[in-house]
């Protein structure tokens, strides 16, 4: 006997079988329809109908696999398989995913508000926590032992900041006493220029008075000029009679600059009398804090520039000057560079 009437075999004793089934379902049907009542009756049916496409319809899927799988060969049974296990998992995906939804739909329409308002106030209380945390870190604050730290931080800069400060200061007074003393000594040889110093200082005490001149002497490191330090109250009454003597005649300024000795400042002014044929330096020391000094533009108009330079870099305040202004830098710039303890304001320039 052949594949093919083997296979035919087995459908017709299915058939049978399943027609032997039917009719027994059938007579069970009968039997219990005759004992129940007519709305019963009518259940009972619905059920029993459904129950039976249910079965028909395994019935007809199991047969058809096996015709399928009597035809063909082993590798296509094992696609097919895939194909079907991946088809149960994807119903049985979309099954759940359908329950769930469905059970979310099952809330009454107040919890579904309530659960509204609490996931809104969810989300604004984690909006407003990320907003205080942003301002937390664009105002720079920090936990209480780290403001501690840097409190103690900057303490201790501002501490070794003033030290260094003090230290500075002394070196220069040093220097200064230093520079003054060599400048001041009289060597063994005396200077060219010692007899016009006399001259001047003599001069300047007979006019001005005995009190007009702090100190004077022959800088032997700036080629033997004489040198007059003068008192700041008769600091222009000295350059005055330096400019306007007959005898002296200073008609010529050839240099005026500031210097920040940390101490104090100091103006350094370079004359020339082309009568005598000889140059003087006229110094005054001012207050570091408060440097104000008369200006000289109305003896020399050449003091005009270099005065509004001392004012531009040092902050020195030259009363009386026609129109003293910073030349170099910005009417709105912060500190006079040229002092020792200036602190960029804008650190990048």
């Amino acid at each position: 006997m052949s594949e093919k009437e083997d296979l035919a075999k087995q459908k017709a004793e299915a058939a049978a079988k399943a027609k032997a089934a039917a009719l027994a379902k059938k007579q069970a049907k009968e039997e219990e329809a005759a004992e129940k009542p007519e709305g019963e009756i009518d259940i009972a049916k619905q059920k029993a109908a459904a129950a039976a496409k249910a079965k028909a319809a395994a019935l007809a899927k199991k047969q058809a696999k096996e015709e399928e799988a009597a035809e063909k060969p082993e590798g296509e049974m094992d696609i097919a398989k895939q194909k079907a296990a991946a088809a149960a998992k994807a119903k049985a995906a979309a099954l759940a995913r359908k329950q769930a939804k469905e059970e979310a739909g099952e809330k009454p329409e107040g919890e579904m508000d309530i659960a509204k308002q609490k996931a809104a106030a969810a989300a604004k209380a984690k909006a407003a926590a990320l907003a205080r945390k942003q301002a937390k870190e664009e105002a720079g604050e920090k936990p209480e032992g780290e403001i501690d730290a840097a409190k103690q931080k900057a303490a201790a800069k501002a501490k070794a900041a003033a030290a260094a400060k003090a230290k500075a200061a002394a070196a220069a007074k040093n220097r200064t006493a230093v520079q003054e003393s060599e400048e001041a000594d009289t060597p063994s040889e005396i200077s060219p220029n010692q007899s016009k110093l006399d001259q001047i200082v003599s001069a300047i005490e007979s006019h001005v008075g005995q009190g007009a001149l702090l100190e004077n002497y022959i800088n032997r490191l700036s080629k033997d000029v004489p040198t007059l330090v003068a008192n700041p109250d008769t600091y222009f009454s000295v350059a005055k009679f330096l400019r306007y003597d007959e005898q002296l005649d200073f008609s010529y300024l050839s240099e005026l600059h500031g210097t920040d000795f940390e101490s104090h400042m100091e103006i350094y002014v370079h004359l020339h009398s082309f009568k005598m044929n000889q140059s003087v330096a006229l110094k005054v020391k001012l207050d570091r804090d408060t440097p104000v000094i008369p200006s000289l533009v109305p003896l020399w108009s050449g003091a005009n520039w270099p005065e509004c330079e001392a004012y531009d870099l040092l902050g020195i305040n030259f009363y009386e000057h026609p129109d003293l202004k910073r030349i170099l830098l910005g009417e709105d710039w912060k500190g006079y560079p040229l002092r020792k303890d200036y602190e960029p304001y804008d650190v990048e320039v």
